[in-house]
């Protein structure tokens, strides 16, 4: 019996370390696919690049989930689609600001706001209120945008409200879909949502003219990294990480993103950016930290 016990607390402990592995593995992923597309943008239109992306990527997550398929209703389809469809807004307004932005590590940062904009979402969606650690971690995610962003003065540049724009909308997304899942499994629920970002998104860039552009090898291997690998790979990740890690470590290690995005834009994309935000990106991962580890402890 003691052996047994002594058994199934390793096999937990593997499991948990494991799990841990995965997001951590995600959350790199996700830095490279800011990255990536980066590099496609800058030949390839925003709106195509998402549409082509997130269709191809849920066909590499369909075969993963294609038997629950047949078990999904009416209603949790058309539940499923309205929450992609906020998230294909989130993501066409966060490539518009990659595509203009002069800081990769600076829209990362802003973009893990997302985090503490969604208790104020569903406090007015759905009345519930936030735990007193929202209250605590918000103005010091105020001081650290106010740090972030108003490099130049008073003044906010066009990408900085694009980043805060789409991380309102994920928020959005976020406490949405936390609502109709259910009795949908995580991986299938994250297929048809790619799969409808993807399509609205091809729908989108279909009604809108483009200057021509020339696909080079180069645009189609980054094309490829940010679909397969920062994409399906990240989210498949991302889903067996959470299945088996507790929801705050799984919070923590999911807030490293914008960390690695900003050693990636230093090291590979050589930006330079400014004590000031680089202060301000900071602030904003305490205030993270301090609104994760903090709401489980302060109700």
């Amino acid at each position: 019996m003691m052996i047994t016990l002594v058994l199934s607390s390793f096999l937990s402990r593997d499991n948990i370390m494991r799990g841990m592995i995965y997001l951590i593995i995600a959350t790199i992923l996700a830095a490279i696919g800011w990255g990536a597309s980066k590099m496609v943008v800058m030949t390839i239109p925003g709106d195509i690049f998402i549409g082509t992306r997130f269709l191809l990527a849920s066909f590499v997550l369909a075969p993963f989930c294609f038997k629950q398929f047949r078990t999904l209703t009416g209603k949790q389809i058309l539940a499923l689609s309205g929450v992609g469809l906020v998230l294909s807004f989130a993501l066409q307004v966060w490539v518009y600001a990659v595509s203009i932005t002069t800081s990769l590590a600076e829209g990362a940062f802003i973009m893990s706001l997302a985090m503490i904009i969604a208790p104020i979402i569903s406090w007015i969606l759905f009345r519930n209120k936030p735990n007193k650690a929202f209250w605590i971690a918000l103005p010091i995610s105020i001081l650290g945008m106010i740090l972030l962003t108003l490099g130049n003065g008073w003044k906010l540049e066009a990408s900085q409200l694009g980043f805060m724009l789409s991380a309102l909308l994920l928020s959005m997304h976020f406490v949405l879909n936390k609502r109709i899942i259910g009795a949908i499994t995580p991986l299938l629920s994250i297929c048809v949502q790619l799969f409808v970002v993807g399509l609205s998104g091809c729908l989108y860039a279909s009604l809108n003219s483009h200057p021509s552009f020339e696909i080079t090898q180069h645009a189609v291997f980054w094309f490829l990294i940010s679909t397969i690998v920062a994409t399906a790979i990240r989210y498949l990740a991302q889903t067996l990480g959470q299945f088996s890690v507790n929801i705050e470590t799984a919070s923590l290690i999911m807030i490293l993103e914008p960390v690695w995005t900003l050693v990636l834009s230093i090291s590979v994309l050589h930006e330079v950016v400014a004590p000031q935000k680089l202060i301000g990106g900071a602030v904003i991962f305490l205030s993270l930290f301090v609104y994760i580890k903090l709401s489980r402890r302060l109700k």
